[in-house]
């Protein structure tokens, strides 16, 4: 099914510091008069790319339902989904749909015999970052890209690299290039680009963890970006809301060289077809990263609230098809915009997400 037919479009431990800084959040916010009767604590974890989204999420949900405790820990989109499938949290974040061999297993946070469902929450484009001094603006493609992470380029002055940069003055400054250590589907994500657009070099299979032994490793995306921040003549990569200060590389586009931007990111989201063979409330997308069109920027993640289709804990499938609900809806949706730069899902998906979370149950 592609989005364009139908309209543009292991268990985590919940620390009480982290539960005590979500209510502390909320403290001196007044509730809305008109604030719903939920009650009850979600606890979830994953994907750190969510967290800026996460926090304003969390925040505006309780204070319009002051009775209601959201515990989200930015743990990694590989730790999310193990403590979601070990009955460890409500719900996932990930910005990696589940696996085959994951669906095909139980789910102790569901009823029994129900399954879990990917449903799209998030869009962000994901920013190659770097701190290269004397270095402002650097251009690359997928196959120069590619060649720095797997360890085959080692200066900032290779030839590569300088026949993309000619007014650059490139120095000779060691290249330190930073992954993320844990499991990450920002990993998979920025290595199904590298490996759909230059499978001559990135020839492993796009996963979670990374999948050479070079380079420097970080926890989570906090880690990366402090790497970065300060090291020399470092680079990574990293949700583009945490870019900050730090110099963005841009890709190779067709023949043009392409920064990122939300409009950019939700263009090949929306140009993308779901993954094939799925039940049909499973939303999980098969982004197509090979496009030519520039006003496109096809190194891109979507990040998921995985969720049961069935609870073993209704109570719980109340308040989590609430927050979720809310979190995909258009209120939510906006305030991910403002306040992670995040790339709104298109009505159309924001529909197909609210009538799955009508089933769930």
């Amino acid at each position: 099914m592609n989005f364009k037919q139908y309209g543009r479009p292991a268990v985590i431990a919940i620390a009480a510091a982290l539960a005590l800084s979500s209510c502390a959040a909320n403290e001196g916010a007044a509730p809305d008069k008109a604030a719903s009767d939920l009650s009850g604590t979600i606890n979830a974890g994953g994907a750190s790319s969510q967290q800026a989204a996460q926090e304003a999420w969390t925040a505006a949900f309780q204070t319009t339902n002051p009775d209601v405790t959201i515990n989200y820990d930015p743990s990694g989109s590989g730790a999310g989904r193990e403590a979601f499938i070990s009955g460890g949290s409500d719900f996932a974040g990930s910005d990696s749909f589940l696996k085959d061999e994951e669906l095909a297993g139980e789910f102790a946070t569901c009823a029994p015999d129900a399954k879990a469902v990917d449903l799209p929450v998030y869009i962000s484009p994901i920013a190659v970052i770097f701190n290269v001094e004397g270095v402002t603006d650097l251009n690359l493609d997928a196959a120069t890209l590619a060649k720095i992470f797997k360890g085959d380029i080692t200066t900032w002055n290779d030839p590569a690299i300088a026949a993309l940069n000619k007014d650059a003055k490139l120095p000779s400054t060691p290249i330190t290039a930073v992954h993320r250590s844990d499991d990450s589907g920002t990993t998979k994500n920025f290595a199904d680009y590298l490996g759909q657009n230059a499978p001559d070099v990135w020839t492993e299979k796009a996963e979670d963890p990374f999948p050479y032994k070079t380079g420097e490793g970080a926890q989570g995306t906090s880690g990366v970006v402090d790497a970065v921040t300060n090291g020399v003549g470092t680079i990574g990569y990293a949700d583009a809301s945490r870019a900050g200060d730090l110099g963005v590389a841009k890709i190779k586009v067709g023949d043009k060289f392409v920064g990122y931007t939300a409009d950019a990111a939700a263009a090949v989201v929306n140009d993308s077809p779901l993954v094939e063979g799925r039940d049909a409330s499973d939303l999980a997308i098969a982004l197509d990263r090979k496009t030519t069109d520039a006003t496109h920027y096809p190194l891109v993640l979507v990040s998921y609230a995985i969720v049961c289709t069935e609870y073993a804990d209704a109570d719980k499938a109340a308040l989590v098809k609430e927050y979720v609900g809310y979190m995909a809806g258009a209120e939510g949706q906006a305030e991910a915009a403002k306040s992670a730069g995040a790339a709104p899902l298109s009505t159309e998906l924001q529909d197909k997400v609210a009538a799955v979370l009508k089933t769930v149950k």
